[in-house]
């Protein structure tokens, strides 16, 4: 095998590290301020007593409008660390 095609190989089989940490955040992100305004459009008497358990790990976290705001740029950053770390882990791996 050339040692242009093992290159040309190597840099197909590698992750770009930014889609996926975008990805992922954008992933975990939509789906918490989904959730929460699925919720807050239900509404009732105790709206999301479970998912407001989000806001021991997300300080300012509410199951409201806000809240979901909130709740989204703080899934986002954390989805965007842990896509850049598999794509960093899976990265070292292949090459």
């Amino acid at each position: 095998m050339s040692e242009q095609k093992v290159d040309l190989e190597r840099a197909i089989q590698r992750l770009n590290e930014r889609a996926w940490g975008i990805a992922v955040g954008l992933l975990g992100g939509l789906g918490l301020f989904t959730a929460t305004n699925v919720l807050v459009i239900k509404g009732g008497p105790n709206v999301g007593q479970h998912l407001a358990l989000v806001g021991q790990y997300f300080p300012g976290y509410r199951v409201t409008f806000l809240g979901s705001i909130i709740g989204f740029i703080y899934m986002f950053v954390l989805g965007y660390v842990l896509g850049r770390l598999i794509g960093l882990v899976y990265n070292r791996l292949v090459t």
